[in-house]
């Protein structure tokens, strides 16, 4: 069904009728259970009653806020937020409860038993690339790559340091030798990493 209609209410506290959680479920393979505790969250996010989150509601979430990768959590949740219906991202400004499940929905553990719809190893690794891919642009710069490392590490290690890290990524990772990583030459450095669990929360049920 197009977004238009999923009519969430004028009120985030109002819990969606039993279709739309129907339609969220059929998209997400969330269980309707876990659908009714992720809105109680969305509307603790939501202190302002709008229907809607902006980027701040999520800053202060205490566990993005202690991250040091928390700014590019948020940017990635508003990106990947946009439009997927036709497999391509598109930024938004602010995510209502349907766009809000939809991004969580990367984050499942991959159930074989099911369609994993939004949950392949391929969406999760985009997750992943768009946190690195701070213009928006489908490449990884060396620029791009060593702001991340640097808000992750930086503290701990010298620039030195952080330069042969970086160096050392591009050499394996930079196949083209263009001074950029794409979004193919990403999954294939990520290729031994289990990012089926790195980027898998455990919903209660």
């Amino acid at each position: 069904l197009p977004r238009s209609q999923i009519g969430m209410g004028n009120s985030s506290s109002q819990l969606p009728r039993d279709d739309e959680i129907e339609t969220i479920a059929h998209e997400t393979e969330f269980s309707r259970s876990q659908i009714v505790r992720l809105h109680a969250r969305f509307v603790s996010l939501d202190k302002k009653g709008r229907g809607f989150l902006e980027r701040d509601d999520l800053k202060n979430v205490p566990e993005l806020a202690v991250n040091p990768l928390g700014d590019r959590i948020v940017d990635a949740f508003f990106t990947v937020g946009g439009s997927y219906d036709d497999g391509a991202f598109a930024s938004v400004k602010r995510l209502d409860f349907r766009q809000f499940v939809r991004v969580l929905s990367f984050f499942q553990p991959i159930d074989r038993s099911k369609k994993n719809v939004h949950n392949r190893r391929t969406d999760k690794l985009k997750f992943a690339f768009i946190m690195y891919d701070l213009n928006k642009n489908g490449y990884i710069t060396r620029e791009e790559f060593v702001v991340i490392l640097n808000s992750m590490v930086g503290a701990n290690i010298t620039s030195d340091q952080l330069d042969n890290i970086t160096d050392r990524t591009f050499a394996e990772a930079d196949m083209a030798k263009d001074g950029r990583i794409s979004f193919e030459e990403f999954c294939k450095a990520m290729e031994k990493t289990d990012i089926e669990d790195k980027m898998s929360i455990r919903f209660l049920h």
